[in-house]
């Protein structure tokens, strides 16, 4: 079987660092099971991708990104430069003006290409998908727990006869399971919702339904419920082949005429005076107010635990918050690597924004989580966190609420069980657990392996006729990055 052609999988991320990476982490999966790979981007997301596949076996194809789109500042191709989330939607609308040349670049492959992979933003490649004759899967870059309650909430409508944002409603399909329309992002926690944003989203679903599958970066003991749910009840069909960070290479030792970076220095150090750091990052996207950043300051000040805190911008007032925690405390503003972060044996907690990538590469690390949600489906990955799968705690915004400010005492009262309370001990056990189910399921034989290989074999079968065409002689275990 080995000797048989394999396939050729173009992968399309959408331009930004939370699509971008997990799919590139997939990318080096697939070279390892002897696939061709095809990443496709533009010039200004090209470098990034090429550092870090410098490594592996793939082709890159650069596309111009569109010019003079309203609302979109010239000369910016990732949505971590745009000016605010006011541009977002012309942005990713502005994608569509890039298939007539995404399709010139698929007739020049060779190998023909066999199965096109895009991002969930992207809906319009199922149209070229489909004109090549090929299978179209798509990567959404959230949990099956979200999508599987925004599926439900958009065909089911639990929630038409609620009265306010925070009244409970029960889910179908799972008895023990209330939500509110906080948990949901507006406007699609409206009853009737309408806008831009809907009909864009309503695209990509559509489109969705349409596709071959939906890849996932989770793993199905992580999610079992939920993944089965959608598969007997949604569709198309989950794969499920994560915690993909598990694939990304651990960083090289720096030469010797090279120091370790600050942060690391500083997670050295505490680790040395047996001082447990929590880390701090709230993503790329998420919009902190100023008041806000002021009010998670004035917590961590209070609970008197070690910080690393990794920020997009500085404001002036941390000049002073800095000076009175500079022997338990240290911010950085440009960039880190948060999976040796995570990895890194001081570190013992993660106050997060909840994102799905981030949430991932804490539980794959063995790390606990503080939920602190802003944006998107980061408030429904916090009740899971905090919830389904008790691997965190959550901080609760003012008046109770799932949604909105949250006071400088509740971030203190948190971070101080999280850290060393008897709560905070019971997460730890769990994530601990669920650490070492993420291993097993990317290692030979797990869950994650296995559902990569079938992806494989059925896109083998579907477009060839033959089966799977092998690994190559290459197995790549993957390491367990928890701290014992």
């Amino acid at each position: 079987m080995g000797s048989l052609p394999c396939p050729h999988f173009v992968i399309f991320p959408f331009m930004s660092q939370g699509h971008t990476i997990p799919v590139l982490h997939l990318s080096r999966l697939l070279c390892h099971r002897s696939a061709a790979v095809t990443i496709v981007t533009t010039a200004g997301n090209s470098k990034s991708i090429r550092d870090y596949l410098l490594d592996i076996d793939v082709s890159i194809i650069e596309l111009s990104f569109p010019q003079n789109i309203p609302g979109v500042p010239p000369g910016v191709e990732n949505t971590h430069k745009l000016p605010s989330m006011a541009s977002f939607l012309p942005f990713v609308k502005s994608t569509k003006l890039m298939q007539k040349s995404f399709e010139q670049a698929l007739e020049t492959l060779n190998p023909p290409v066999s199965c096109i992979i895009s991002d969930g933003f992207l809906g319009w490649t199922l149209k070229s998908a489909q004109k090549f004759n090929v299978p179209r899967l798509v990567f959404f870059g959230m949990g099956n727990f979200s999508c599987t309650m925004y599926q439900i909430l958009g065909r089911e409508k639990p929630h038409v006869n609620t009265k306010s944002l925070d009244e409970p409603f029960l889910i179908p399909g799972f008895s023990n399971l209330k939500l509110t329309r906080n948990d949901f992002a507006p406007p699609f926690n409206d009853i009737e919702p309408s806008g831009e944003h809907v009909e864009f989203m309503n695209e990509q679903i559509m489109a969705m339904t349409m596709s071959y599958g939906v890849i996932v970066n989770s793993f199905y003991e992580l999610e079992s419920s939920y993944v089965d749910y959608w598969n007997e009840k949604i569709g198309p069909k989950a794969f499920n082949v994560g915690p993909l960070s598990a694939a990304a290479p651990p960083p090289p030792p720096p030469p010797e005429v090279m120091e370790k970076p600050s942060y690391v220095k500083f997670l050295d150090q505490q680790l040395v005076k047996r001082e447990p750091v929590l880390y701090v990052a709230f993503g790329t996207q998420a919009e902190v107010s100023e008041e806000q950043v002021k009010e998670i300051c004035k917590g961590l000040e209070k609970s008197d635990v070690s910080f690393l805190w990794a920020m997009k911008k500085g404001f002036e007032f941390l000049k002073e918050f800095e000076e009175r925690t500079k022997n338990r405390g240290k911010i950085v503003t440009k960039w880190v690597d948060q999976l040796e972060i995570l990895r890194h044996g001081g570190v013992k907690g993660f106050l997060s924004h909840c994102g799905w990538n981030s949430v991932m590469e804490s539980i794959s690390a063995g790390v606990p989580i503080v939920a602190i949600p802003f944006m998107a489906e980061q408030h429904m990955n916090a009740r899971f966190v905090a919830e389904e799968v008790a691997v965190g705690l959550r901080v609760m915004a003012r008046g109770g609420s799932v949604k909105g400010f949250v006071e400088a005492e509740e971030v203190e009262r948190v971070v101080r069980e999280l850290m060393g309370g008897e709560r905070g001990a019971e997460v730890r056990r769990k994530v601990a657990e669920y650490g070492g189910a993420a291993c097993a399921a990317m290692r030979d034989g797990g869950s994650s392996w296995r559902t990569l290989d079938l992806l494989v074999d059925d896109v083998c079968r579907k477009v060839k006729g033959v089966s799977f065409c092998g690994l190559n002689g290459h197995k790549e275990d993957v390491a367990c990055w928890i701290d014992e």
